[in-house]
């Protein structure tokens, strides 16, 4: 598989087979990631990896929070902008109702729509759970840096035949999950990434999402 095939096919995987990955391959993907992008070689990126018990022990305690505060946690880093663009904003939206689409959940179906999303802090069943860490004090240029490393495992995970899911959802319990994984008192947690074998037969796994066209994001000058 080449880096251009990767791309291509990478989807958000919301469907997992129980299958697990041993920690050997997990040591040697997070290894080979090291080589992303990294501003002044900072690498401001930490990871935390959880399954079996430790994974369940989040969803756990994101069931319980979430029983309590169905809207999350107070955050002062919300997962999207209070200012989106039309443009974006319908992007978002049609994304939304070609998932539900998919799964055959209509928009007046509110109850199995919230249904759905919960399987978003089980990770989809995917049997390893991992979670991005940074420091609070950096600045905007290691969030990208961040975001570069992330993309890699991303495509590191394809090659190997295994998918993902980042999910920045898990910001709304960042407190919580704070205490629970022990971070340190300047560290937070960015997002979440479902890992695992897809299940090629569960009909979420089909979305494939639009993408914005050359000329609405791009500016060539001088060819």
């Amino acid at each position: 598989m080449d880096v251009t095939e990767a791309v291509k096919q990478r989807i958000s995987t919301r469907a997992f087979r129980d299958t697990p990955i041993p920690e050997s391959d997990i040591r040697a993907w997070l290894e080979a990631a090291q080589r992303a992008p990294s501003g002044g070689n900072l690498q401001p990126w930490r990871v935390i990896v959880l399954s079996g018990q430790a994974r369940q022990e989040v969803i756990d305690l994101a069931a319980t929070v979430l029983a309590q505060s169905p809207g999350g946690e107070p955050t002062d880093r919300p997962i999207y902008p209070d200012h989106i663009t039309d443009a974006q904003n319908q992007r978002r939206f049609r994304v939304g109702e070609m998932m539900y689409e998919e799964l055959g959940i209509p928009r007046d179906d509110k109850a199995g729509r919230r249904r759905w999303f919960a399987r978003n802090f089980r990770f989809f069943d995917a049997p390893v759970a991992v979670f991005f860490i940074l420091d609070e004090r950096v600045g905007h240029g290691q969030w990208a840096h961040t975001g570069m490393f992330m993309q890699t495992l991303t495509l590191l995970a394809e090659e190997r035949g295994w998918g993902t899911c980042l999910q920045e959802c898990w910001g709304i319990l960042r407190p919580s999950l704070k205490t629970h994984l022990g971070l340190a008192p300047e560290e937070m947690v960015y997002c979440g990434m479902a890992l695992g074998h897809p299940d090629p037969e569960a009909p979420v796994n089909r979305l494939y999402t639009e993408r914005a066209g050359l000329e609405e994001f791009a500016d060539l000058r001088g060819f």
